[in-house]
């Protein structure tokens, strides 16, 4: 008795980690480096089967403030299966000129905990993979902070321009978690 139900639980785990692997999709099975570190994230290894908020942003844009908020969504619902997932980028010109300074804004001015990755193109030919699917499932970003709720199966559910705030999207992450 006790064997069998080690075979079927062994089974179980593999037929899931199998399941969680092919529903990564293939936008998202890309390798990035974090802002300001050495360490490499795969999206489909911490990202896979989980409601994502992706979000462009600039250390010295106008709407650098919308940290604060954003952080304000991690900590209120990184815990019940959300992701946020902030993109440093000069696509609009308004990023530090080296990430020390990109991460000081970030992690020192704003407190940001969430994942941050390094400089990163968001537009154009040059775009990340990432938005480059999120700009052909809804619309590229046409400037800094425009943000992308995304649903556990990668489809983008929402884009929101760089003027709605971070506090207007609760109710749309609600729904999803």
């Amino acid at each position: 008795m006790k064997k069998s139900f080690l075979k079927s639980l062994a089974l179980l785990l593999i037929s899931l980690a199998t399941n969680s692997v092919a529903t990564c999709p293939d936008y998202l099975d890309t390798t990035m480096r974090k802002l300001h570190s050495s360490e490499n994230i795969n999206f489909c290894d911490n990202f896979s089967g989980k409601p994502i908020l992706i979000v462009n942003t600039a250390s010295y844009c106008g709407f650098k403030g919308q940290f604060r908020g954003l952080e304000s969504l991690h900590k209120t619902y990184g815990g019940k299966g959300l992701a946020v997932i902030g993109f440093a980028s000069d696509s609009f010109n308004q990023e530090a000129s080296d990430e020390e300074q990109a991460a000081d804004v970030c992690f020192k001015n704003f407190g940001v905990t969430f994942t941050m990755m390094a400089t990163t193109s968001v537009v154009g030919e040059d775009a990340n993979p990432v938005f480059s699917e999120l700009g052909r499932q809804t619309q590229p970003p046409g400037w800094n902070f425009n943000k992308y709720l995304v649903d556990r199966t990668g489809q983008v559910l929402k884009h929101y321009k760089s003027s709605v705030s971070p506090a207007k999207l609760r109710d749309d992450i609600e729904s999803i978690l």
